[in-house]
């Protein structure tokens, strides 16, 4: 992907993001990486609907410089940190959607309960610590949150998705709504029940691993 490439897959998530309910106003943040170095990430403050591709910030996850006078989203550390740490990782999402967020008020990690939910974001949600916004304890909370997962819950705050590409993290960003929905839901029906959580990670290595390479190939 080229930076113009990658600045317009960006500005596009941020307002499909909108358009589908899973932020507001200026909440949240979208990013790719780049190269080996650097990302493109939504900028801070800037309302989504407003957001232009020359708005978005090139950032080098590994120093945490920034080119030119546009600041990019202050939870950019979050999304370097995920990046250094996670190879398989070209795109992350950050979002204030009402389902996932309820249940990360509640603290309540989500057990594996459906299935594309265990295939596409691994065999539970968990729920990193709650820490201030822009932290280093955030940032570690959610990388420890998200090993082996394509999503983690952040208490009283929000959610995190990861992907390999920027379209397979938007879709984690549904079905993690869906299953937190589902996961709500179910409490007023006795509580979830919970799929068998080897089987989960077994669904979560063969999507990784053979799947989603599948689909790819008969696109």
């Amino acid at each position: 992907m080229t930076e113009k490439e990658a600045r317009i897959a960006v500005r596009d998530a941020g307002k499909k993001l909108l358009a589908e309910g899973l932020v507001a106003r200026t909440w949240g943040n979208v990013s790719v990486r780049l190269n080996e170095t650097d990302m493109i990430i939504t900028p801070s403050g800037r309302p989504y609907e407003e957001l232009q591709p020359e708005d978005m910030v090139r950032v080098n996850y590994l120093t945490h410089k920034y080119e030119g006078s546009v600041k990019p989203s202050s939870e950019y550390k979050l999304h370097t940190a995920i990046y250094k740490t996670r190879k398989d990782v070209n795109s992350v999402i950050h979002t204030h959607q009402m389902n996932a967020s309820t249940v990360a008020t509640a603290r309540r990690e989500i057990p594996p309960i459906l299935d594309d939910q265990a295939q596409i974001l691994g065999p539970s949600v968990k729920v990193a610590p709650y820490a201030l916004p822009n932290t280093k304890k955030i940032v570690k909370g959610c990388v420890k949150a998200l090993k082996g997962r394509n999503a983690a819950l952040m208490a009283n705050h929000g959610a995190v998705c990861i992907g390999r590409d920027i379209d397979e993290v938007f879709v984690c960003c549904q079905v993690l709504e869906k299953t937190a929905r589902a996961f709500i839901e179910a409490e007023f029906l006795g509580g979830a029940k919970s799929i068998n959580k080897f089987e989960a990670w077994i669904m979560h290595k063969y999507y990784i691993m053979k799947y989603s390479k599948e689909a790819n190939n008969n696109k």
